[in-house]
């Protein structure tokens, strides 16, 4: 049973810092694309950051030097690291798996950036 468990979100004040993890299981972790996406209420969502299991990392524009991915193949774990976050990046955060045709989700985590 493949499982993706975001942790890591709250609520934290215009120019903080958070960092999310996603741990997964049930796949070989190395061989998987892994990305982060978000979802604000009423808006479709959106990629945030991809790290494929080669090649280069990519940021959504709107978080480009603010935000950055990283992986742990050896923890089955991706990261998130977001910076001077803005009230903007309020959203739903999500993780996500990918490897040719197989696609999965996790849950979700929240983020509220508010004063």
């Amino acid at each position: 049973q493949v499982q993706l468990v975001e942790s890591g979100g709250g609520v934290v004040q215009p120019g903080g810092s958070l960092r999310l993890s996603c741990a997964a299981s049930g796949i070989r972790f190395s061989n998987y694309a892994m990305n982060w996406y978000r979802q604000a209420p009423g808006a479709q969502r959106e990629l945030v950051a991809a790290i494929p299991s080669k090649g280069s990392i990519n940021y959504g524009d709107s978080v480009k030097g603010r935000f950055t991915i990283s992986r742990d193949n050896a923890k089955n774990t991706v990261y998130l690291q977001m910076n001077s976050l803005k009230p903007e990046d309020t959203a739903v955060y999500y993780c996500n798996a990918v490897y040719f045709t197989n696609r999965y989700w996790g849950q979700g985590t929240q983020v509220t950036v508010s004063s």
